[in-house]
């Protein structure tokens, strides 16, 4: 499936036609939430998913949440690979995803790193690309829910409005988090 352009700054991919009446998210980081954290992982061979995130991943679709990613991709900045490279990693990712019957409803990246880029608004923990998410798809971010493997992911959730009890702080994979997710 072929996806739009994306806008300098942050890559996004739409997946479904907006349904008026979900209008909350689960956002999820990539990186140590959706897949095993291998550092700068850019091709399908390199990327493994962490034990659970399809379960997690579909909970959250049960209690009809949209599901969007939000992951900083400092390796473009520096050179490692490309937008390119990273479209095609997911657009895999989100076929993945589909086989399990889950859409991942949007992919939100920031290709910069301070220092090969300069500062952005969207790099974690800056809330730019929940907070474009919250236009794109006219989110109620108190319903939203956060789930990252950093305090940065924390962070960004804050600055944009996620409620505290709406976020999770991953300590492990997914699959040891399932009895204790927030929003459901």
């Amino acid at each position: 499936m072929a996806f739009p352009k994306t806008t300098k700054g942050q890559g996004i991919f739409l997946k479904r036609p907006i349904d008026i009446f979900m209008k909350k998210a689960l956002f999820i980081d990539r990186d140590g939430v959706v897949n095993v954290d291998k550092v700068h992982v850019h091709t399908i061979d390199q990327f493994e998913f962490t034990p659970g995130i399809f379960d997690l991943c579909r909970k959250y679709l049960e209690a009809e949440y949209l599901i969007i990613i939000i992951t900083n991709q400092a390796g473009i900045a520096k050179g490692y690979y490309n937008e390119n490279d990273f479209r095609v990693l997911m657009d895999w990712v989100i076929r993945e995803f589909e086989i399990k019957g889950i859409k991942i409803d949007n992919v939100y990246h920031c290709p910069h790193h301070p220092e090969f880029t300069g500062p952005c608004t969207c790099r974690k923990p800056e809330p730019g690309m929940i907070i474009r998410a919250i236009g794109d798809f006219d989110l109620q971010i108190e319903e939203c829910v956060l789930i990252g493997d950093k305090q940065s992911d924390l962070e960004a959730g804050r600055r944009a409005g996620i409620p505290p009890r709406n976020m999770l702080l991953l300590k492990g994979s997914p699959a040891e988090s399932l009895e204790c997710l927030p929003g459901l």
